[in-house]
């Protein structure tokens, strides 16, 4: 049985602070507060208050806030005979508080996302791992692309 929920917007402040731990992790250093929490909490709220958008984030919960989170987008391109919806699932901010790792937590979190991208009818979603998160994607059956990654900031 999954220890999972969907989030709800009264969460926001704790998936913003899960979101700093998943990037202290990965970045290994603090993230820096430039004002990014705010917007993010407010993003969340605004976001996970309409049922019918494209943002979803599952939650552990631990007494006096959250454990472990996933969160993912529905991402609207042009259909492709591999896709004809172009319907796209992009799942960031995995993240489980260090005391509460090796738990199953992360699992669960991902896998209620991933049935909620499939009650959306998407097809086809993608993340980015890190090492650590690799062997979780890898056993709920995502692979590697060929596909390098590039970004431009603008």
């Amino acid at each position: 049985m999954s220890l999972a929920r969907a989030a709800l917007p009264d969460d926001a402040e704790e998936l913003v602070r899960l979101r700093a731990v998943m990037l202290a992790s990965t970045e290994r250093h603090e993230a820096p507060d430039t004002g990014w929490r705010t917007a993010a909490v407010e993003t969340f709220r605004r976001r996970l208050a309409d049922p019918e958008g494209d943002l979803a984030a599952f939650v552990v919960e631990r007494p006096g806030g959250l454990a472990a989170c996933a969160v993912g987008t529905i991402e609207h391109r042009i259909g492709g005979p591999a896709d004809p919806t172009g319907r796209t699932g992009y799942v960031f901010s995995v993240a489980t508080d260090p005391d509460r790792r090796r738990r199953g937590h992360s699992r669960d979190c991902v896998e209620g996302l991933l049935g909620w991208f499939r009650a959306r009818g998407v097809r086809r979603v993608d993340l980015r791992a890190s090492t650590e998160g690799e062997p979780l994607y890898a056993s709920l059956g995502f692979v590697r692309t060929p596909d390098p990654a590039m970004r431009l900031t603008l």
